[in-house]
């Protein structure tokens, strides 16, 4: 599934990647915080997407994150 990491605070995408363990994934940024080369960042909520591209319906998850 394809999965952005997003600020909330300025809507920013600070990643996009595609992981097959989205609840591990899910679990791993619930934690205490999530670091990037370019900043510290804590979870804050998740929206789970559906679309439809090419006549095919796809899924994407859309994590935000606060700045610590």
């Amino acid at each position: 599934m394809n999965v952005i990491f997003v600020v909330t605070e300025t809507g920013l995408e600070l990643l996009e990647m595609v992981s097959t363990d989205v609840a591990g994934l899910l679990a791993a940024v619930k934690g205490e915080s999530v670091t990037f080369p370019f900043g510290t960042y804590q979870y804050d909520f998740h929206n789970l997407d559906h679309y439809l591209e090419d006549g095919v319906y796809r899924q994407e998850l859309v994590i935000y994150l606060k700045v610590i």
